[in-house]
């Protein structure tokens, strides 16, 4: 029997006004407890610029904490395991936050449809291509998943790479840590074929080595 479809409510605001309040409560203390250095802010499309889906290498939970904590113009909202939102203090503060369910074990097509929807109404959104956190493990060597690079196709937003360092690969809360935001990638720059067989797979794997490359 296929899992119940989650009912998506209307689409969110650009930015919340808790996501500001969080966010202004947690920027300062975080870069300072985690050493964290940021490059390439500049990258980042405006607001008036509109909508764009942020991509990132992934290795510990708190990655989208950090990328909210760099990116100064859009709230990027992020799919969260449907499990978490069965935790009732929880759920209330992710859903604030912009958080969305998905169902981890399947083709979710509900939360790809409300993905797309979101961007199209001018609401960014971050993903990561990996689908699974890997740590200690170079990000090249990991598998990259299609959902991004479709939903960014579909949606016809530019992708705004972005590269999580640490040394040797090995991430913990307080190590040293530098975010680099690369320059957006627009529709055109990814080529696409919707004629040539693979091509969802071939736009994710070039995506995630920009966002490789910004590490280097």
């Amino acid at each position: 029997m296929p899992p119940k479809m989650y009912q998506y409510e209307k689409i969110p605001k650009p930015k919340s006004g808790l996501y500001k309040v969080v966010k202004f409560l947690l920027t300062y203390p975080l870069r300072f407890l985690c050493n964290m250095k940021v490059r390439g802010t500049e990258n980042e499309p405006t607001t008036e610029q509109g909508a764009y889906l942020v991509i990132a290498n992934h290795r510990t939970w708190a990655d989208p904490i950090y990328l909210a904590c760099v990116l100064k113009h859009g709230q990027p909202h992020f799919m969260a395991k449907k499990e978490l939102f069965k935790i009732p203090l929880l759920n209330l503060l992710i859903r604030a936050l912009g958080a969305y369910p998905v169902n981890r074990g399947g083709a979710d097509v509900g939360a790809v449809k409300h993905t797309i929807e979101m961007l199209k109404a001018g609401v960014c959104v971050g993903m990561f291509p990996q689908g699974h956190r890997y740590n200690k493990v170079d990000p090249r060597k990991t598998p990259v998943k299609t959902g991004a690079a479709m939903i960014a196709l579909k949606a016809g937003v530019p992708v705004l790479p972005v590269f999580v360092k640490v040394k040797n690969n090995k991430h913990f809360f307080l190590c040293k840590k530098e975010v680099v935001v690369g320059k957006p990638i627009t529709i055109e720059e990814m080529n696409y074929n919707p004629e040539a067989p693979g091509e969802y797979q071939r736009v994710a794997d070039y995506l995630f080595e920009r966002v490789c490359e910004l590490g280097d």
